[in-house]
């Protein structure tokens, strides 16, 4: 199989799978490939759309590469989505970013970190499959402990936590910090402000009608 057809094949099993796509998943596939030549293969194909001038890219996202409209784009894509943005209360994103930064964690130390009760929020985001059950803290009680997800990932458009950005103020969060209810803080339920994720484009098929109602608010 010669380069030609390596890239057109990397094309399209990043096209078809239902997922970001791992380099090693790519070679597993590509006749005389290996994972260092399966990104070779993606470096080759963004150029190509580059000069070709074409409305998507490959992406790193979740650890695997994913085919996804250009940025500048994002705005008209989602002109045709049939579903809403996603959206996510003010609570429901304090508790994903408590738990990105300082996972695993158990629902006591998000408690302590927001300042209100957390367990509502943090089944939402377990249900909708930003946060997952990491296995229990060998302490007396054995709590739960909590990590994101590769969806995670996936919605924040991040390759690996490891490109999470810095978040000096986490540390110095606390409970006195925050303003009292009835003053634009979630509330101890969890409910508060939504707010939509916004920071990165999204294609306009990633998210279903399901997906796209947040938290409760």
């Amino acid at each position: 199989m010669d380069d030609s057809q390596q890239r057109s094949l990397a094309e399209a099993l990043i096209l078809a799978a239902a997922e970001p796509i791992p380099a090693p998943r790519i070679a597993s596939v590509i006749p005389g490939c290996t994972p260092a030549r399966a990104r070779s293969l993606v470096e080759a194909l963004n150029a190509d759309y580059e000069d070709q001038g074409r409305g998507f890219e490959i992406r790193e996202v979740a650890g695997g590469y994913q085919l996804r409209t250009r940025p500048e784009f994002a705005g008209f894509v989602q002109r045709l989505a049939p579903a809403r943005p996603l959206r996510l209360s003010q609570a429901a994103m304090e508790t994903l970013a408590v738990v990105a930064y300082r996972q695993p964690a158990t629902r006591a130390e998000v408690e302590f970190v927001r300042g209100v009760d957390a367990g509502a929020v943090i089944r939402g985001l377990i249900e909708r499959k930003l946060l997952r059950i990491a296995g229990h803290r060998e302490v007396p009680g054995r709590p739960l402990l909590y990590a994101t997800t590769r969806r995670f990932l996936e919605v924040f458009d991040l390759a690996r936590l490891e490109d999470l950005p810095t978040l000096r103020d986490l540390e110095d969060l606390n409970p006195a910090e925050s303003p009292p209810a009835g003053e634009g803080a979630p509330a101890a339920d969890g409910r508060g402000p939504s707010v939509a994720v916004e920071a990165v484009p999204i294609p306009a098929a990633t998210w279903t009608d399901a997906e796209a109602d947040g938290e409760p608010h």
